[in-house]
């Protein structure tokens, strides 16, 4: 692509995300486009980055780029584009932090697709995937795509690969809504990852395969009893849910009225459910419900999964 004059500012919208979708640890995820955090990006002479403000619902986040998912991924641009100019954020976090709605990845997202439209010879989206991955290696310490891909690419979104990744975005029935559920309460993804282990009984491998293979042909091919049968996670649900206060019984809920799947979104706490779009009220007041019965207050979304996307909005 050629060069061009770019202007001195941007703002980028970057939606929430749902990471693992059950199944797919760490490969699978789709966007919630109902919230999501705006990173604007100004050009500086000097080059590096500095961050100006950070605001919204996050609370304390580090100003110090290194430590910041956003700074991160900003700094991984600049070294590896060899800009001699560098630039100046300010963050409007809309998604909370420990909710386990990607907001790590959101931030890191919406900055590099905000800086991407100050550069002379914009970047392409996988150049921007890798950027965002640094970033969000601060907050998850490692680097994982699950959430940075479908923040980024919008809808439904399977990455196979870290360093050089595959991005496949899946078609869903037009019909199915995501019903996505977020308790107030706080759980870090640092957490979530270690009480995991490190080994896979063979039968649950054989499990876990064959559910991926049947949910991703049942989304191809519109089989809403494939993708239903298929939404079941015999691998890392089984370990998480008992750090959700009534994981079960929210579960039970969604799916009595009339769920397709319901499971933890990425680390958790935040749970979501699939569902035909007549019963999607019904499953998220269910939901809310559960969560309220054990005092937890909670906010809820019902979504399409065909988002659109982090984009430029100023």
């Amino acid at each position: 692509m050629s060069a061009r004059a770019a202007p001195e500012r941007a703002t980028a919208f970057a939606p929430a995300s749902v990471g693992n979708v059950a199944i797919g640890f760490d490969i699978l995820g789709f966007s919630v486009e109902a919230l999501g955090d705006r990173v604007s990006v100004s050009r500086r002479a000097a080059p590096g980055v500095a961050i100006s403000a950070v605001r919204g619902v996050a609370g304390e986040l580090p100003q110090e780029p290194r430590d910041n998912t956003a700074g991160r991924a900003l700094l991984a641009m600049q070294e590896a584009l060899h800009l001699e100019f560098g630039f100046v954020l300010e963050i409007d976090k809309g998604i909370p932090l420990g909710s386990g709605l990607g907001g790590s990845a959101a931030s890191a997202v919406g900055a590099v697709v905000a800086a991407n439209a100050l550069l002379p010879t914009p970047c392409g989206k996988l150049e921007l995937l890798k950027f965002a991955m640094a970033g969000e290696a601060v907050a998850s310490g490692s680097r994982h795509v699950d959430n940075i891909a479908p923040a980024l690419f919008g809808g439904l979104v399977l990455t196979v690969g870290i360093d050089e990744p595959r991005v496949k975005q899946i078609p869903v029935p037009a019909a199915v809504r995501a019903v996505t559920v977020h308790p107030h309460m706080f759980l870090a993804t640092a957490k979530a990852r270690a009480i995991l282990s490190r080994s896979v009984e063979l039968s649950d491998f054989v499990w876990q395969t064959a559910h991926l293979a049947g949910f991703i042909s049942g989304c191809y091919t519109d089989d809403l009893d494939m993708i239903r049968a298929s939404f079941e996670d015999v691998v890392i649900e089984p370990q998480r849910q008992a750090l959700i206060p009534g994981f079960q019984e929210v579960r039970r809920a969604a799916l009595a009225a009339g769920a397709l799947g319901c499971s933890i979104s990425g680390a958790g706490p935040a749970m979501f459910a699939w569902t035909l779009e007549p019963s999607a009220p019904a499953v998220l007041a269910a939901m809310r419900r559960e969560f309220a019965a054990r005092e937890l207050a909670s906010d809820g979304w019902i979504t399409e999964l065909r988002g659109a996307g982090a984009r430029v909005i100023g």
